[in-house]
């Protein structure tokens, strides 16, 4: 690779973490005061990644108000249970601290409430290695994931675009980036399909957590 990044902004489910359970479980708690059984969670897997108003609308057709309704229910769960229903994916440590011994400005960028992402930064012990946080808001004002990094590359003092690079694994990770005229990197352990993240238009692929601190060292 010829570019050399600076600033690595992470997103945090699916790349950090895997929070399948308790993502899921808390959209099963909250469908169920819908009178929506789900009998199986996995299906609930595209919750993962896009706001949540977003997906409660486009799978199970909730109103407007309906999915602010929904996201209450949600983060009843979500905020005592959920959040620890997560585990961090191998090599993630290492990575961070590598990127950090190498002069690496790490920033976190996630669709995840911001006070939800500091927890879980913190449960894990990787809140050391982030530099700037950006998160949406409770109140849904800054939830999508172009605004969010527009945001995150505020934090930092708006840097030359060149030196900044997107890890994610979905395609609003990706898609959120080239809004913002950054590279970025599509990781395939994660929640989204090889398809997904090449239509895209990851500027690189990592098949695991490895590869990512090879593309970007």
């Amino acid at each position: 690779m010829e570019k050399s990044y600076k600033y690595i902004f992470f997103d945090l489910d699916g790349t950090l973490t895997d929070p399948e359970i308790g993502i899921t479980k808390s959209v099963v708690y909250a469908l169920e005061k819908f009178g929506i059984l789900v009998e199986d969670p996995t299906i609930l897997r595209p919750f993962i990644g896009p706001p949540l108003r977003d997906s409660f609308q486009k799978f199970y057709g909730l109103t407007k108000e309906q999915c602010e309704q929904a996201i209450t229910f949600y983060r009843e769960r979500f905020s005592t249970t959920g959040l620890y229903e997560n585990q961090i994916y191998p090599n993630i440590p290492e990575l961070l601290d590598k990127l950090k011994e190498s002069g690496k400005i790490i920033v976190l960028a996630t669709s995840k409430p911001k006070d939800f992402a500091l927890k879980i930064l913190e449960h894990f012990k990787l809140i050391q290695y982030f530099d700037f946080i950006a998160g949406a808001t409770l109140d849904g004002s800054l939830g999508e994931k172009d605004e969010i990094i527009t945001y995150a590359l505020n934090l930092c003092g708006n840097p030359e675009l060149s030196q900044v690079i997107m890890i994610g694994d979905r395609c609003y990770d990706i898609l959120g980036a080239k809004k913002n005229g950054i590279d970025s990197i599509g990781v395939l352990y994660g929640f989204g399909s090889i398809q997904e993240l090449t239509e895209s238009g990851a500027t690189y692929l990592a098949k695991d957590v490895l590869d990512i601190f090879t593309l970007i060292k």
